[in-house]
């Protein structure tokens, strides 16, 4: 499997992978803006863009862009990030040209109808509502306001009832023409595809785009909080963030390496102490996400009112416990579980061309998988429980509680033992 490159004198960049054997490809456009572009009364818009990408062109109507892609039995769809927005397709390699142009068409020919816009509104104001009454999602929103407060990085995605009801046309031409350069551009592909063919294709399509700048998002400040709300339901939903390192610091596996031992999988401390052992809750997991500045080691657990004191004990216990006895076998379990899935997830050219995608924002470059293998086979026994040692008693934290919380533990009565 060979990586290729190419990048226009406007900026825009080109990345592709022939995976031999397929006669499928994954193509599409990255374009390096999300949520934390958006100025505040901005919030939503970057997704409400995404929304009316599909809803017309000055040469295709909503009918036709999704009849273009589905007559060859392709498929296309979207999504919106803090970092990132994409547009992307499935479809065979030899309808790789034609999704290209679908695709730059939305992104280059929008029309923004106004009774599109209307309509797309009330589907987005819909998914919002849809999300409110999602409490183990609508969690996550809430962390994030608490660990970035009064930031665009700790927004909602989805922006507010108030701010999506009033975006207008004019609105939506001015976020693409600040921040969908073709600097901001991504391409990449992965599967049955020839690169070549693809830089043709794709310098008539936008090397003749004029260059500009955008201005750069704010940086992150991880400053932590707690956020409560109670309500009459099932389940208790808990969720707890510390800060953790940006994708472009090296210590990103160690803390990836960590969140997978402590709640990963069906070995993972949390999953055995908390679930299996003491019948505490469902779910529960760790994970580690990643920004360009920043990031959060966040767990979250589903249980009743009563027994939430006890599963925040325990968390903060297991935490403290990994800091302290970790051992040489579950850091080696959690190696092998982070090369597995991301091995395994390159089997598919979607997971494939999202990856070069992401690497070349981070990086501007592809890394050899070999360097990322090495980098995890890297994180010492001792790194990861220094890691965990440093969630215990000074990484800034947020904490987030939906349900039935009145007699969950606090914050500050979670973390008390930092000042012993």
């Amino acid at each position: 499997m060979s990586v290729q490159t190419h990048e226009f004198p406007n900026g825009f960049r080109i990345v592709t992978e022939k995976m031999p054997g397929l006669q499928s490809a994954s193509i599409g456009i990255w374009v390096t803006t999300g949520g934390r572009n958006e100025q505040v009364q901005q919030n939503g818009i970057a997704h409400f863009l995404e929304h009316m990408a599909f809803k017309g062109t000055t040469t295709r109507s909503a009918l036709q862009i999704a009849e273009a892609i589905e007559d060859v039995g392709g498929y296309i769809n979207a999504y919106t990030s803090r970092e990132v927005t994409a547009y992307y397709a499935r479809v065979l390699g030899a309808d790789v040209p034609l999704a290209l142009d679908v695709i730059s068409d939305i992104l280059l020919n929008p029309v923004f109808d106004e009774d599109e816009i209307e309509i797309e509104r009330g589907v987005i104001l819909q998914e919002i509502g849809q999300a409110l009454d999602t409490p183990d999602d609508v969690i996550f929103d809430w962390l994030q306001e608490e660990a970035y407060p009064d930031q665009p990085i700790g927004r909602t995605i989805l922006g507010s009832e108030e701010r999506v009801r009033s975006f207008t046309r004019e609105d939506l031409r001015r976020f693409v023409k600040e921040h969908y350069g073709p600097g901001q551009m991504i391409l990449a592909a992965a599967g049955d595809v020839d690169h070549e063919t693809i830089v043709r294709l794709a310098e008539k399509l936008f090397g003749g785009l004029e260059s500009q700048t955008s201005d750069a998002p704010k940086a992150a400040s991880f400053i932590g909080g707690e956020r409560r709300e109670v309500k009459t339901l099932e389940q208790a939903h808990f969720a707890l963030a510390f800060e953790g390192p940006g994708y472009c610091d090296e210590a990103i596996y160690t803390a990836q390496i960590f969140s997978v031992a402590l709640g990963g999988g069906m070995s993972s401390r949390l999953f055995q102490e908390v679930r299996e052992k003491r019948g505490l809750c469902y779910t529960i997991f760790a994970q580690t996400g990643a920004y360009s500045d920043t990031g959060m080691t966040t767990i979250y657990a589903g249980t009743s009112g009563e027994q939430l004191p006890e599963l925040a004990q325990l968390t903060m216990t297991e935490i403290d416990r990994a800091a302290a006895d970790l051992a040489d076998s579950e850091v080696a379990r959690a190696r092998a579980q982070m090369k597995a899935g991301m091995l395994m997830g390159l089997e598919s050219p979607s997971s494939r061309a999202e990856r070069l995608a992401r690497l070349m924002q981070i990086w501007n470059r592809i890394p050899p998988l070999e360097e990322t293998v090495a980098l995890i086979d890297g994180v010492t026994t001792t790194g990861v429980r220094d890691f965990a040692g440093n969630l215990v008693t000074q990484a800034p934290a947020a904490l987030a509680l939906y349900g039935p919380v009145d007699r969950a533990l606090g914050l500050n009565e979670m973390l008390a033992d930092r000042a012993r």
